[in-house]
């Protein structure tokens, strides 16, 4: 309580201009002080914003990496599949390629109908081919112009040659359904 008197006491002892220029000095320190507080809550706030998205950015990059492999494979499909002729077929697609062996032998099989594509299925055998004109074959089937999908591949090497292969392979070329073609 000592402390509080003499700063009563001392306050007192001041003339009028002083006391009202440390009454302003004291206002501006408040002043000061409430909008540092007021900054620094404001600041506060804006960070955690940044911190959240920031948060969410970091969710949302690997599904927008997704998307846009997702987006391109559909698109490419896409772009595949309007390439399609209601006439094209496995054998035609496979004498396009041009890989020949000593015996080719396309025999027709029941395809499926799936997401409104329609599978035109194919067993395929290839007698006495090489190793990479296998490789190039089927490379050809699934990276071409059409959409084809090998459901199936068996290679076999032949006794009589075993540089040469025997390959079978299950086909499908997929066209647009009868009511999806645009």
């Amino acid at each position: 309580m000592n402390l509080l008197a003499e700063l009563q006491d001392f306050w007192r002892d001041l003339d009028r201009r002083t006391r009202l220029t440390a009454g302003y000095c004291l206002i501006a320190l408040l002043a000061v002080f409430l909008l540092w507080s007021a900054l620094a809550g404001r600041t506060a706030a804006l960070e955690q914003k940044r911190h959240a998205r920031e948060t969410v950015l970091k969710e949302l990059l690997p599904l927008s990496v997704a998307y846009r492999t997702a987006k391109q494979s559909s698109d490419q499909l896409a772009g595949r599949m309007a390439s399609v002729r209601p006439d094209d077929s496995v054998a035609k697609v496979i004498d396009e390629i041009g890989i020949k062996g000593k015996g080719v032998k396309i025999a027709p099989i029941k395809g499926e109908e799936r997401g409104g594509m329609l599978e035109d299925a194919a067993d395929v055998r290839i007698d006495a081919v090489t190793t990479n004109e296998a490789i190039n074959l089927i490379y050809r089937l699934e990276k071409g112009g059409r959409p084809v999908l090998v459901k199936k591949a068996n290679l076999r090497v032949r006794f009589d040659d075993p540089s040469r292969l025997d390959l079978a392979l299950i086909v499908a070329l997929l066209k647009p359904a009868p009511g999806q073609r645009k």
